[in-house]
């Protein structure tokens, strides 16, 4: 087996959460170009079916589950239908979520709450569902953010929050399960890429930002997330667990 071999993910089935648009659709089409069959789960149905749509033109079959990962019945609906339709789970991406900005003295509760539900909840409640599903070898990846480490240049105390959880989450689940059942568990911890949730922060300050943090004075591509993201799913990661991946233009390390 050559070293790129390693990256395949040939006869394995992967959960991709928020597939609707963004990041997540363009994780789905690459772990079905990877050669996975591929479930996809959001809560927009609609922006699924075009997902769905990409996954089987890589000539992978996509299986569409609605689910909104805050609410802990739905997750293990998308669980069960997984593997009532391909009969394993092997590959987790958690990487539903969701982004607010607003002044920490203004925030209300049940706002700061559903970043929460989502971002950090849903993650534990999908890795629950799964994990018990999975078979040695299994992976899952729970998208982070580098707002974890450094502070944002809007207010976004719930979001910075909920992605420092998780980190903490990550590390707690791989040791719960790398010995027991043989998961790894990995975060990976991208920094601002063009998506919907860096469309409402105003190009200027986001500018600034990036020119006075990150060391290559640029935005990422979701290309460069996507690969990442494939080696934490991938065998080819297969002595990482309860890591944290920063894929970040260097933000985190200054």
């Amino acid at each position: 087996m050559g070293v790129l071999d390693l990256y395949r993910l040939d006869g394995r089935v992967v959960i991709v959460t928020g597939a609707g648009s963004g990041l997540g659709a363009d994780f789905a089409v690459a772990v079905a170009e990877a050669g996975a069959d591929v479930v996809l789960a959001a809560r927009r149905a609609d922006r699924l079916a075009t997902t769905a749509a990409a996954v089987e033109a890589t000539g992978r079959c996509a299986l569409v589950v609605p689910a909104d990962v805050a609410d802990p019945e739905q997750c293990g609906d998308v669980a069960s239908r997984a593997m009532a339709h391909f009969g394993r789970i092997d590959v987790l991406v958690n990487n539903a979520g969701l982004g607010t900005a607003v002044p920490a003295l203004h925030e209300r509760p049940d706002d700061f709450r559903r970043v929460l539900d989502v971002n950090l909840m849903g993650a534990y409640w999908m890795a629950q569902s799964c994990a018990r599903e999975m078979n040695p070898g299994s992976s899952i990846v729970n998208v982070a953010s580098t707002l974890a480490f450094i502070a944002p240049p809007a207010p976004q105390a719930a979001y910075a929050a909920s992605k420092a959880g998780l980190i903490g989450l990550t590390r707690d689940l791989s040791a719960q399960w790398a010995g027991r059942k043989g998961i790894r568990v990995n975060a990976l911890a991208p920094g601002y890429v063009q998506t919907e949730m860096t469309e409402d922060v105003p190009g200027e300050m986001l500018d600034f930002f990036i020119g006075a943090r990150s060391p290559l004075n640029r935005m990422g591509d979701p290309a460069e997330i996507t690969a990442a993201m494939l080696f934490l799913a991938s065998p080819a990661s297969g002595y990482v667990t309860g890591s944290t991946l920063a894929v970040d233009g260097g933000m985190s390390g200054h």
